[in-house]
Protein backbone atom coordinates (compact mmCIF):
# COMPACT_ATOMS: atom_id res chain seq x y z
CA UNK A 1 0.00 0.00 0.00
CA UNK A 2 1.21 3.51 -0.83
CA UNK A 3 -0.02 6.63 0.96
CA UNK A 4 0.60 10.36 1.26
CA UNK A 5 0.71 11.71 4.82
CA UNK A 6 0.43 15.42 5.49
CA UNK A 7 2.55 17.12 8.11
CA UNK A 8 1.51 20.70 8.80
CA UNK A 9 3.75 23.40 10.23
CA UNK A 10 1.20 23.94 13.00
CA UNK A 11 -0.94 20.99 14.06
CA UNK A 12 -3.05 19.64 16.88
CA UNK A 13 -1.61 16.19 16.18
CA UNK A 14 1.35 14.77 18.06
CA UNK A 15 3.61 14.16 15.07
CA UNK A 16 7.39 13.70 15.02
CA UNK A 17 8.86 13.58 11.53
CA UNK A 18 10.30 10.15 10.79
CA UNK A 19 9.29 8.79 14.21
CA UNK A 20 5.53 8.84 14.71
CA UNK A 21 2.39 10.02 12.98
CA UNK A 22 -0.81 10.77 14.91
CA UNK A 23 -4.07 10.32 12.98
CA UNK A 24 -7.85 9.77 13.32
CA UNK A 25 -9.35 6.32 12.91
CA UNK A 26 -10.87 7.08 9.48
CA UNK A 27 -7.37 6.76 8.01
CA UNK A 28 -6.73 3.26 9.38
CA UNK A 29 -7.61 1.75 6.02
CA UNK A 30 -4.67 3.62 4.47
CA UNK A 31 -2.12 3.28 7.27
CA UNK A 32 -1.12 -0.25 8.20
CA UNK A 33 2.23 -1.93 9.06
CA UNK A 34 4.25 -2.09 5.86
CA UNK A 35 2.51 0.86 4.16
CA UNK A 36 5.02 3.00 2.26
CA UNK A 37 4.39 6.68 2.85
CA UNK A 38 5.45 9.96 1.31
CA UNK A 39 5.50 13.06 3.49
CA UNK A 40 3.68 16.17 2.22
CA UNK A 41 3.42 19.81 3.30
CA UNK A 42 0.84 22.32 2.08
CA UNK A 43 1.43 26.02 1.40
CA UNK A 44 3.37 28.10 3.89
CA UNK A 45 0.96 29.96 6.18
CA UNK A 46 3.42 31.57 8.59
CA UNK A 47 6.86 32.86 7.58
CA UNK A 48 8.21 31.80 10.97
CA UNK A 49 8.40 28.24 9.62
CA UNK A 50 10.10 29.08 6.32
CA UNK A 51 13.55 27.87 7.37
CA UNK A 52 12.20 24.47 8.42
CA UNK A 53 10.68 23.76 5.00
CA UNK A 54 12.06 22.94 1.57
CA UNK A 55 9.62 25.33 -0.14
CA UNK A 56 6.80 27.80 0.50
CA UNK A 57 4.67 25.90 -2.03
CA UNK A 58 2.90 22.54 -1.53
CA UNK A 59 5.49 19.80 -1.87
CA UNK A 60 6.61 16.29 -0.92
CA UNK A 61 9.68 16.16 1.30
CA UNK A 62 10.45 12.61 2.38
CA UNK A 63 9.60 8.90 2.40
CA UNK A 64 9.20 6.28 5.11
CA UNK A 65 7.38 3.11 6.07
CA UNK A 66 4.80 2.31 8.74
CA UNK A 67 6.31 -0.06 11.31
CA UNK A 68 3.36 -0.47 13.66
CA UNK A 69 -0.01 1.01 14.64
CA UNK A 70 -1.16 1.70 18.20
CA UNK A 71 -4.28 3.24 19.67
CA UNK A 72 -3.88 6.59 21.37
CA UNK A 73 -4.79 5.76 25.01
CA UNK A 74 -5.39 9.42 25.82
CA UNK A 75 -7.79 10.04 22.95
CA UNK A 76 -11.56 10.08 23.37
CA UNK A 77 -12.02 10.15 19.58
CA UNK A 78 -10.48 6.77 18.75
CA UNK A 79 -7.22 8.22 17.37
CA UNK A 80 -4.11 6.23 16.54
CA UNK A 81 -0.32 6.47 16.41
CA UNK A 82 1.76 5.10 13.56
CA UNK A 83 5.35 4.28 14.41
CA UNK A 84 7.59 5.30 11.48
CA UNK A 85 10.74 3.57 10.23
CA UNK A 86 13.23 3.97 7.37
CA UNK A 87 12.64 7.72 7.02
CA UNK A 88 14.59 9.48 4.29
CA UNK A 89 14.38 13.22 3.80
CA UNK A 90 14.52 14.81 0.34
CA UNK A 91 17.18 17.49 -0.08
CA UNK A 92 15.00 19.27 -2.63
CA UNK A 93 11.21 19.65 -2.81
CA UNK A 94 9.06 17.66 -5.19
CA UNK A 95 6.22 20.02 -6.04
CA UNK A 96 2.64 18.80 -5.86
CA UNK A 97 1.69 20.88 -8.92
CA UNK A 98 3.56 22.00 -12.02
CA UNK A 99 3.55 25.54 -13.42
CA UNK A 100 0.34 24.73 -15.31
CA UNK A 101 -1.45 23.55 -12.19
CA UNK A 102 -1.28 19.86 -13.09
CA UNK A 103 -0.93 17.63 -10.02
CA UNK A 104 1.12 14.49 -9.52
CA UNK A 105 -1.67 12.94 -7.47
CA UNK A 106 -4.76 11.88 -9.40
CA UNK A 107 -7.74 13.88 -8.12
CA UNK A 108 -11.24 12.43 -8.77
CA UNK A 109 -13.72 14.82 -10.37
CA UNK A 110 -15.92 14.51 -7.30
CA UNK A 111 -13.09 15.70 -5.04
CA UNK A 112 -11.77 18.71 -6.95
CA UNK A 113 -12.96 21.17 -4.32
CA UNK A 114 -11.92 19.32 -1.16
CA UNK A 115 -9.25 16.76 -2.09
CA UNK A 116 -6.41 18.50 -0.26
CA UNK A 117 -8.34 18.60 3.01
CA UNK A 118 -7.50 14.95 3.56
CA UNK A 119 -4.35 14.65 5.61
CA UNK A 120 -3.88 11.04 4.45
CA UNK A 121 -4.37 10.11 0.80
CA UNK A 122 -3.95 6.72 -0.86
CA UNK A 123 -1.84 6.65 -4.06
CA UNK A 124 -0.70 3.90 -6.40
CA UNK A 125 2.81 2.56 -6.87
CA UNK A 126 3.27 4.49 -10.11
CA UNK A 127 2.70 7.85 -8.39
CA UNK A 128 4.88 6.78 -5.46
CA UNK A 129 7.75 5.94 -7.83
CA UNK A 130 7.20 9.10 -9.84
CA UNK A 131 7.67 11.27 -6.75
CA UNK A 132 10.85 9.40 -5.82
CA UNK A 133 12.16 9.77 -9.37
CA UNK A 134 11.68 13.53 -9.08
CA UNK A 135 13.49 13.64 -5.74
CA UNK A 136 17.20 13.21 -5.05
CA UNK A 137 16.69 9.63 -3.82
CA UNK A 138 16.09 8.01 -7.21
CA UNK A 139 19.58 6.49 -7.43
CA UNK A 140 19.51 4.96 -3.95
CA UNK A 141 15.93 4.00 -3.20
CA UNK A 142 15.47 0.19 -3.07
CA UNK A 143 12.16 0.26 -4.97
CA UNK A 144 13.94 1.84 -7.93
CA UNK A 145 17.32 0.14 -7.67
CA UNK A 146 18.15 -2.11 -10.55
CA UNK A 147 19.47 -5.62 -10.15
CA UNK A 148 21.73 -7.56 -12.48
CA UNK A 149 19.21 -10.06 -13.82
CA UNK A 150 18.65 -8.31 -17.16
CA UNK A 151 19.43 -10.38 -20.27
CA UNK A 152 22.84 -9.97 -21.84
CA UNK A 153 21.44 -9.05 -25.26
CA UNK A 154 20.74 -5.37 -25.92
CA UNK A 155 17.58 -4.19 -27.59
CA UNK A 156 17.56 -1.44 -30.20
CA UNK A 157 13.95 -0.41 -29.60
CA UNK A 158 14.36 1.23 -26.19
CA UNK A 159 13.94 5.00 -26.29
CA UNK A 160 14.23 7.59 -23.56
CA UNK A 161 14.15 11.32 -23.09
CA UNK A 162 10.44 11.79 -23.79
CA UNK A 163 9.38 15.09 -22.20
CA UNK A 164 6.80 15.12 -19.46
CA UNK A 165 5.63 18.18 -17.55
CA UNK A 166 6.27 18.42 -13.82
CA UNK A 167 7.09 21.56 -11.83
CA UNK A 168 9.88 21.97 -14.33
CA UNK A 169 10.40 19.87 -17.44
CA UNK A 170 12.05 16.54 -16.71
CA UNK A 171 13.06 13.79 -19.11
CA UNK A 172 12.16 10.14 -18.82
CA UNK A 173 14.96 7.62 -18.42
CA UNK A 174 14.53 3.97 -19.26
CA UNK A 175 15.58 1.61 -16.42
CA UNK A 176 16.48 -1.15 -18.91
CA UNK A 177 19.21 1.08 -20.35
CA UNK A 178 20.59 1.66 -16.86
CA UNK A 179 20.75 -2.08 -16.24
CA UNK A 180 22.59 -2.55 -19.50
CA UNK A 181 25.09 0.19 -18.67
CA UNK A 182 25.77 -1.40 -15.28
CA UNK A 183 26.37 -4.79 -16.87
CA UNK A 184 28.90 -3.23 -19.25
CA UNK A 185 30.71 -0.81 -16.94
CA UNK A 186 30.31 -2.37 -13.49
CA UNK A 187 30.11 -0.47 -10.20
CA UNK A 188 33.45 1.34 -9.94
CA UNK A 189 33.57 5.04 -10.79
CA UNK A 190 35.08 5.45 -14.25
CA UNK A 191 36.67 8.75 -13.21
CA UNK A 192 38.26 8.11 -9.80
CA UNK A 193 37.82 4.35 -9.33
CA UNK A 194 35.75 4.62 -6.15
CA UNK A 195 33.70 1.50 -5.41
CA UNK A 196 30.92 1.69 -2.82
CA UNK A 197 31.04 -2.02 -1.96
CA UNK A 198 34.78 -1.94 -1.29
CA UNK A 199 34.38 0.98 1.10
CA UNK A 200 31.01 0.21 2.70
CA UNK A 201 30.86 -3.55 2.31
CA UNK A 202 27.56 -5.29 1.64
CA UNK A 203 25.65 -2.07 2.42
CA UNK A 204 27.21 -0.34 -0.57
CA UNK A 205 26.91 -3.26 -2.98
CA UNK A 206 25.20 -2.47 -6.26
CA UNK A 207 25.24 1.31 -5.82
CA UNK A 208 26.63 3.75 -8.40
CA UNK A 209 25.29 6.66 -10.48
CA UNK A 210 24.75 6.24 -14.22
CA UNK A 211 25.54 9.35 -16.28
CA UNK A 212 24.47 10.13 -19.84
CA UNK A 213 27.39 11.58 -21.80
CA UNK A 214 24.86 13.15 -24.16
CA UNK A 215 22.37 14.89 -21.85
CA UNK A 216 18.84 13.56 -22.24
CA UNK A 217 17.44 17.08 -21.89
CA UNK A 218 19.18 18.26 -25.06
CA UNK A 219 19.42 15.10 -27.14
CA UNK A 220 15.66 14.52 -27.34
CA UNK A 221 13.82 11.20 -27.52
CA UNK A 222 16.26 8.64 -28.88
CA UNK A 223 17.99 5.34 -28.10
CA UNK A 224 21.39 5.99 -26.48
CA UNK A 225 24.10 3.36 -26.60
CA UNK A 226 24.66 2.13 -23.00
CA UNK A 227 28.28 1.24 -23.86
CA UNK A 228 29.43 4.50 -25.45
CA UNK A 229 26.90 7.10 -24.24
CA UNK A 230 26.40 6.06 -20.61
CA UNK A 231 29.10 5.86 -17.93
CA UNK A 232 29.15 5.08 -14.21
CA UNK A 233 30.31 7.69 -11.70
CA UNK A 234 30.42 7.98 -7.93
CA UNK A 235 28.21 10.65 -6.38
CA UNK A 236 31.07 13.15 -6.05
CA UNK A 237 32.27 12.83 -9.63
CA UNK A 238 28.70 12.94 -10.93
CA UNK A 239 28.10 16.18 -9.04
CA UNK A 240 31.27 17.72 -10.49
CA UNK A 241 30.29 16.74 -14.03
CA UNK A 242 27.13 18.84 -13.60
CA UNK A 243 28.76 21.57 -11.47
CA UNK A 244 28.16 24.30 -14.08
CA UNK A 245 24.72 24.82 -15.60
CA UNK A 246 26.12 25.78 -18.99
CA UNK A 247 28.77 23.09 -19.14
CA UNK A 248 28.65 19.31 -18.66
CA UNK A 249 32.17 17.90 -18.32
CA UNK A 250 33.27 14.92 -20.35
CA UNK A 251 34.89 11.97 -18.61
CA UNK A 252 38.28 13.03 -20.00
CA UNK A 253 37.83 16.62 -18.76
CA UNK A 254 36.90 15.35 -15.30
CA UNK A 255 39.99 13.10 -15.17
CA UNK A 256 42.18 16.02 -16.24
CA UNK A 257 40.84 18.13 -13.37
CA UNK A 258 41.76 15.41 -10.88
CA UNK A 259 45.28 15.15 -12.33
CA UNK A 260 45.78 18.89 -11.84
Amino acid sequence: MYTIITENDVSEWDDRTGEQYHFPSRYLKYLQPGTKVIYYKGSLKNKVYRNSRLSDNPHYFGIAEIESIEKDPASQKNDYYAKIKNYQNFNKPVYAKDENGKTIEIIPESRLSNYWRDGVREINKEIYNQIIELSDLSDSHPDLQLNDDAPDGFTSTITEGAKRTTYTTTYERNPKLKRQALKIHGYSCMACGFNFEKVYGEYGKGYIHVHHTKPVATSGERTPDPETEMIVLCANCHAMVHRRKNKVLTLEELKDLMKK
